[in-house]
């Protein structure tokens, strides 16, 4: 563990394992010798073999904190737990869910013999005014006070690293926008961390008994505003971008304009920019007294987040959480298309190329690389998309060549990635009236493609009608460019 700060091995409860932060953390609690547990939705979801070194050190257990029957007991012996789940996209309902949420796990909690939970929550100015999801963050602090662990809050401001949602969005501005609009909240302060501190403080604290019922400030070592955040950004990309103050922009009007510009879901965006008219700097430092640290400077932070999406090593990213999409749990339970009630397309194509070569090929759909057919109609069909409300093509995907269930992959979602059998499953996240999927079979002599839609009444079936004439001249095509003809 980084820092020099000693911690000797406990058995701790990981929450979110499958998120941004959880899949930074995880390592670094493996590295420093502690057994961890991590709780997850669905275990497929979860990259085991990742951590294939220390599988003696991991257990994994499933259960959905939204429904507290589905949760199997925390282990007895539990000494420390990470609390790290937030619903930053989630619906109108997001409060009551992170209400519920925290309080099963309380529950369950306080039935081991956990002695500390530690808690990453969003840095404040005040308690007053705040947006919804500001506020909701602070109502689960006190929802985990209420159990028998001590509880260590961190609470942060702009985390910055590859694939993280503030770092995304900065990136998605300063490289499209050669001129921005600047909406009043371009001007608000706050505090940018690195991901790198932001991980050392959460290891670090479990060392420190003092920390326990504790809330600290965490933040990097300077304050900044929006716009200084973007401009610094460019300057490091060597980029010239010019700033255009407009001195009335609705919260609403904002939500468009980062929805429209960068890779944001609304529902999201709109939650940003509530939270981004309360400035986000550090009361107090406390912290750095308990844990002294060499913080990364914002360019330094920048600089490591570019460095290792150029290098494709993102090990974790904002947008691969399943909540953002609309999926049926039962069809990641049966891994399985449905079979009635659906239009279908299928193609098969011989190989004309390694089998191995193949797979590389279909595992590296979308994203930068694009697709293989008439990539034109997959542009204009997330443009359509974006005008509507959906998300579009703007996601790309985590790495070109690398694939795990969970990822997403522009508006897919990838539910099954088995390279050894030559299956990739994908389920859209567009707005269609329906349902689809898109699954690929590379066999030891064939590819199978099949695409699959569940019409949703008589609008679905008028959709699937109206897209066949493409599908006729995109789908085969697809098909025999993946198989090497």
């Amino acid at each position: 563990m980084a820092k020099g700060w000693h911690v000797r091995p406990v058995r701790i409860l990981l929450t979110g394992a499958t998120g941004y932060i959880g899949l930074r953390l995880l390592p670094a609690l493996l590295e420093a010798g502690h057994h961890v547990t991590v709780l997850v939705r669905d275990r497929r979801r979860f990259p085991e073999n990742e951590f294939s070194k220390a599988a003696a050190r991991l257990d994994v257990i499933e259960g959905d904190l939204l429904q507290a029957d589905s949760l199997p007991d925390f282990p007895p012996d539990t000494e420390a737990a990470f609390y790290l789940l937030h619903s930053m996209t989630g619906g109108g309902d997001f409060a009551e869910k992170e209400r519920r949420i925290a309080e099963h796990f309380v529950s369950k909690l306080d039935a081991t013999g956990c002695q500390r939970v530690v808690y990453l929550s969003g840095l404040t100015d005040s308690d007053d005014g705040l947006s919804p999801h500001l506020s909701s963050r602070l109502e689960t602090e006190k929802i985990l006070r209420r159990g028998k662990a001590g509880v260590t809050v961190l609470r942060a401001s702009i985390i910055v690293g590859s694939g993280s949602a503030s770092f995304e969005i900065i990136r998605d501005l300063a490289e499209k926008l050669p001129v921005m609009v600047c909406p009043k909240w371009v001007h608000t302060k706050c505090q940018p961390i690195a991901i790198r501190d932001v991980i050392d403080y959460l290891t670090g604290v479990l060392g420190k008994p003092e920390t326990a019922g504790k809330t600290y400030d965490i933040g990097g070592p300077e304050v900044m505003t929006y716009r200084e955040l973007l401009a610094r950004y460019a300057e490091v990309r060597g980029l010239r971008r010019w700033f255009v103050p407009v001195p009335v922009l609705s919260p609403k009007l904002s939500s468009w304009w980062l929805y429209l510009v960068t890779s944001t879901p609304f529902p999201l965006a709109r939650a940003l920019v509530d939270s981004l008219r309360h400035p986000t700097v550090c009361q107090d430092v406390a912290i750095r007294e308990v844990l002294p640290a060499d913080l990364l400077s914002y360019r330094e932070a920048v600089g490591r987040a570019l460095a290792r999406i150029a290098q494709n090593r993102v090990p974790s990213r904002w947008l691969d959480s399943l909540q953002s999409g609309k999926l049926d749990a039962r069809f990641i339970d049966a891994v399985k298309m449905p079979e009635h009630g659906v239009f279908r397309d299928s193609q098969s194509a011989e190989l004309k190329m390694p089998r191995s070569w193949v797979i590389d090929s279909v595992w590296a759909l979308g994203g930068e690389r694009g697709w293989p057919s008439m990539n034109w109609a997959w542009k204009l069909r997330g443009a359509m998309d974006r005008a509507i409300g959906g998300i579009g093509l703007r996601r790309g995907r985590r790495s070109p060549y690398d694939l795990r269930p969970g990822d997403s992959i522009d508006f897919w979602r990838v539910l099954v990635a088995d390279r050894e059998s030559g299956r990739l499953m994908l389920y859209a996240e567009m707005k269609v009236p329906g349902e689809a999927w898109l699954e690929f079979r590379v066999g030891e002599e064939r590819l199978e493609q099949t695409a699959t839609f569940r019409p949703q009444g008589l609008l679905g079936r008028l959709y699937w009608f109206s897209v066949l004439p493409l599908h006729w001249l995109l789908f085969p095509r697809m098909a025999e460019r993946l198989a090497g003809h």
